[in-house]
């Protein structure tokens, strides 16, 4: 009985770890043509364009904490390609200057969106790992014409344990 229960454990490991393998991706190179970009990636979860050159954003959201964008640039081939989820990310979004389509090529898509009715904002918050350590949210304040006008991190309650929460 035993036997058989270590058995259909081993199994059934094999097969949880042989289903996460299709998530694992292979890192793009710099100057692979955007058909290989695809074949390592996927499909992007958008894209952008800037100029004569495109941005693909790779989310893993919106639990995930890691956004990855490659820049295609106007022959076709990878230019560049980073995790920006990233504090140093971050601190190149200007404040009273910088609007959504600005947030979206820098960072990509919120993992959530809120309203702060005081103000009037509309908030997209961001899962990352500040310093590449703690759970962190970062949340940034739009007003009504789309310019950011705050910007606060802080920690995100989803790691926080719930007693500590007060749940």
């Amino acid at each position: 009985m035993m036997n058989t229960l270590i058995k259909i454990t081993t199994l059934a490991a094999a097969l949880a770890l042989g289903g996460c393998a299709g998530l694992i991706r292979q890192a793009p190179s710099l100057g692979d043509p955007v058909a290989v970009v695809q074949q390592k990636m996927g499909m992007p979860t958008s894209i952008y364009r800037i100029a004569d050159e495109q941005l693909f954003e790779y989310a893993t959201g919106p639990m995930g904490q890691q956004t990855y964008m490659a820049r295609i640039g106007a022959d076709g081939r990878l230019v560049s390609y980073e995790q920006v989820l990233t504090g140093e990310k971050f601190a190149t979004i200007k404040v009273d200057s910088a609007n959504k389509e600005d947030v979206l090529r820098i960072v990509g898509k919120p993992a959530e969106k809120s309203f702060v009715a005081m103000r009037d904002w509309e908030v997209w918050s961001y899962r990352y790992k500040e310093a590449g350590v703690w759970n962190s949210l970062m949340h940034v304040h739009f007003d009504r014409q789309g310019v950011v006008r705050q910007m606060l991190n802080g920690p995100d309650p989803m790691y926080e344990p719930k007693e500590k929460m007060g749940w």
